[in-house]
């Protein structure tokens, strides 16, 4: 067995951990992409259709509070000349801070994703061995992170997207599936912080072997430092789990 294939793999905890997270990305990819948080429903012909966190549709609409001779036709990014005149209406502050809310969690997922992923592949190598509790460990904090933003984010928008003040007809309305994305996407972050943890833990209580046999590499010949490492940490993570 050659030495690119004695050092010692992550470990399953890690492993799931990170598999939860990139499907969690997934679901918060679609949820922050697409405009289905909250749509009209079908029969009841409302001029309102749908809207994401970055665009709004509409059919043939107008605002009565403006007066405006201009109806609003067809989907727009929220930000574009389109909805300049009502875009105060559109974009409340509690909308700004799910906005706010939803980019950060997706940043700090991306961030924790690209750490797993140097875990996981062991790259570059001897850094990732001698200093994988901290690669885990900032990937907890950060998927833990997401999965607070998400809740905040989930929690505002449901409880104020029916308001009177926002869209008119609130009733002929319902959170639709981008909003059911972003709830999974917080779970599902909650559960791989969970097992991130605990591997974090574990992570740190073997550094200082890690530490030792890593030096070890420097000064012996790899095939024989690479195997004793994968050993001692099998070993220390074996009595990890057994206690």
């Amino acid at each position: 067995m050659t030495a690119d294939n004695e050092y010692p793999k992550a470990s399953n905890a890690t492993l799931i951990g990170a598999t939860i997270t990139y499907v969690a990305g997934l679901f918060l990819l679609f949820s922050f992409a697409s405009p289905y948080w909250i749509e009209s429903y079908p029969e009841m012909f409302s001029q309102f259709k749908r809207m994401g966190l970055w665009e709004y549709c509409f059919d043939r609409f107008r605002l009565p509070p403006y007066q405006l001779d201009k109806l609003f036709l067809g989907c727009h990014y929220i930000f574009s000349q389109e909805y300049y005149v009502i875009r105060e209406w559109l974009l409340p502050s509690w909308l700004m801070a799910v906005q706010a809310f939803v980019t950060l969690a997706l940043i700090f997922s991306l961030s924790a994703q690209i750490l797993l992923a140097c875990v996981i592949v062991r790259w570059p190598l001897r850094i990732v061995l001698q200093y994988e509790w901290i690669f885990v460990s900032l990937s907890f904090i950060l998927v833990a992170a997401s999965s607070v933003f998400l809740f905040l984010g989930v929690v505002i928008f449901g409880g104020n997207c029916y308001r009177r003040d926002w869209l008119m007809y609130p009733s002929f309305n319902v959170v639709s599936w981008s909003f059911a994305f972003a709830v999974v996407a917080f779970i599902f972050f909650g559960v791989a912080a969970v097992l991130l943890y605990f591997e974090s833990h574990k992570l740190y209580e073997l550094r200082a072997e890690a530490r030792n046999l890593v030096a070890q590499m420097q000064h012996s010949q790899p095939e024989h430092a690479l195997q004793q490492l994968r050993d001692q940490l099998h070993s220390q993570r074996q009595i990890g789990w057994n206690s």
